[in-house]
C-alpha cells in the first residue's frame, strides 16, 4: 500500500504531544504546525490514527493544493479534481471550509462556489449530479484557505473525534474528551500510580485516564468513521488494524478514583464508565473535596476541571483557596494538576505552581497548572536524595 500525506487537526498547545503520539504509532515525515501536525501512512495507518490517537480531533486526507486569488481560480481549481474518484452520482457530500485569508473571509461563500464547482464537474460528465447532505454525507470535504493557498483534503474521521462514543450523559460544563485525553499526557500520566479526579462530574478524566493507563484505543467505541463510505473502503484491512490495537491492552494494578458532591453527577459518570466498558478499574463516590484526605500512603496522580465560575456560581475566593487547603493537609505526596480558565482566581489557591500551560477550553483562555504536594517539607525531599 501507498504512503500518502494527512493532516491530523488538535488544540492549541497539544501539537508536541500529538506528534509524539504519531511517533509511537508509527507514522513518517511527521512536522508539527499550529493546531496540526502533518505526517505519512498508508491506508491503514490512516484507519489505525482515527482509531488510536487521543489528542486528534479529525484526520484529514489532502488530495489537491493550488493557489487562489478570487473567485474564478478557487471554482477552478477545484473543478479541476477529478472528484469521480471520490464520489459516485448516488451519493452525497457536504463541504467544510476554514478560511484565514483577506481575499476570502466568508467560509459560507467558500462553500458554495466550492459545491459549484463539483456539481457543475458532474453535470457536464454524466448529466446529473450528487445530492448535499449535512447530517449523514457519504464524502465530508474539507477547504482551507491559509492566504492565498488552498488546501483540499478528504475528511477520514467525519464527527470530530472526541465524540468517542462512550459519553451519553453529561453536566453543566463537561470537558471535551480530547482535551481531556491532552491535559493527562501533559501531566505526565501514564498509569504508573493512583489516579484521583476529585471533582470528576460526568467521569471523562476517569474514563480517558483509565484508557491512557491500559493502553485501549480511545475511539474503539465509536460507532463510526467517515473512511467507511469511502469508495476503497477496506472492512477487512480495519478488523485486522483493529485486532491488532486491542491486542496491546495491559492490566492496570493502581487505583482510580473519581468524587463529585453532586449525586445526580456521581450517577452520570457510573453511566459513562459503565457505557466504556471501564466499570472494573473506576470507582466514582459521593464525596466533597474539601472533606476528604489521601488514604493510601503512596503516590497520587490528581487532574481536575474545577468549577470556573462562568457557569456555575460559587465563591470563587473561598472555593480556590480550599483547593489550596485541602491538597496542603490532606493530601502529600500528590502531583495535583487543575485546568481553570479563571486565571485570576490561581492566586488564591496559596500554593506556588511548578508549571503553567497555555491551553484554550472551547474560546476560553485557560491555564493548566500544576501543584507538588511533598511528603514532609521540599527542602528535606531534596536532603533525602
Amino acid at each position: 500500500m501507498k504512503n500518502f500525506q494527512m493532516v491530523a487537526k488538535t488544540f492549541f498547545g497539544f501539537e508536541d504531544i500529538l506528534a509524539e503520539e504519531l511517533l509511537q504509532l508509527g507514522a513518517q515525515k511527521i512536522e508539527k504546525g499550529t493546531r496540526m501536525v502533518s505526517f505519512q501512512g498508508d491506508k491503514g495507518f490512516m484507519y489505525k490514527a482515527n482509531l488510536a490517537l487521543r489528542t486528534a480531533l479529525k484526520i484529514l486526507k489532502p488530495i489537491k493544493q493550488f493557489k487562489v486569488y478570487n473567485e474564478k481560480s478557487l471554482y477552478n481549481g477545484i473543478k479541476s479534481i477529478d472528484w469521480s474518484k471520490y464520489l459516485k452520482l448516488h451519493q452525497s457530500f457536504v463541504i467544510d471550509v476554514t478560511v484565514n485569508s483577506e481575499q476570502f473571509t466568508h467560509t459560507q461563500f467558500v462553500a458554495l462556489k466550492s459545491k459549484d464547482a463539483i456539481v457543475d464537474q458532474f453535470k457536464e460528465n454524466f448529466d446529473d449530479r450528487p445530492d448535499i447532505d449535512k447530517e449523514y454525507p457519504d464524502l465530508r470535504i474539507h477547504v482551507h484557505i491559509q492566504k492565498d493557498q488552498c488546501t483540499v483534503s478528504l475528511d477520514s474521521s467525519g464527527e470530530s473525534l472526541h465524540h468517542r462514543g462512550y459519553r451519553t450523559a453529561t453536566n453543566i460544563a463537561p470537558i471535551n474528551e480530547v482535551l481531556a485525553a491532552g491535559i493527562l499526557l501533559l501531566s505526565g500520566w501514564s498509569g504508573n500510580s493512583d489516579f484521583l479526579d476529585p471533582m470528576c462530574g460526568s467521569g471523562t478524566f476517569l474514563v480517558e485516564a483509565a484508557m491512557i493507563a491500559c493502553n485501549i484505543p480511545p475511539n474503539i467505541n465509536r460507532k463510526e468513521f467517515a473512511f467507511e463510505k469511502w469508495n476503497d473502503w477496506d472492512a477487512d484491512l480495519f478488523e485486522t488494524i483493529e485486532e491488532s490495537l486491542l491486542k496491546k491492552i495491559k492490566d492496570f494494578p493502581y487505583t482510580l478514583t473519581g468524587f463529585d458532591k453532586a449525586p445526580s453527577a456521581v450517577k452520570k459518570a457510573i453511566d459513562n464508565i459503565e457505557n466504556a466498558n471501564l466499570s472494573e478499574y473506576i470507582e466514582v463516590k459521593h464525596e466533597n473535596f474539601f472533606e476528604t484526605k489521601k488514604e493510601e500512603n503512596r503516590p497520587l496522580h490528581i487532574v481536575f476541571n474545577p468549577p470556573y465560575g462562568e457557569r456555575l456560581n460559587i465563591e470563587l475566593e473561598r472555593f480556590y483557596k480550599e483547593i489550596g487547603d485541602t491538597l496542603k493537609q490532606g493530601y502529600p505526596d500528590t502531583q495535583a494538576w487543575f485546568i481553570t480558565g479563571n486565571i485570576e482566581a490561581l492566586k488564591y489557591v496559596g500554593l506556588k505552581p511548578s508549571r503553567k500551560i497555555k491551553l484554550f477550553n472551547g474560546k476560553l483562555e485557560s491555564r493548566l497548572v500544576k501543584y507538588e504536594m511533598y511528603a514532609g517539607s521540599k527542602k528535606q525531599k531534596y536532603q533525602n536524595q
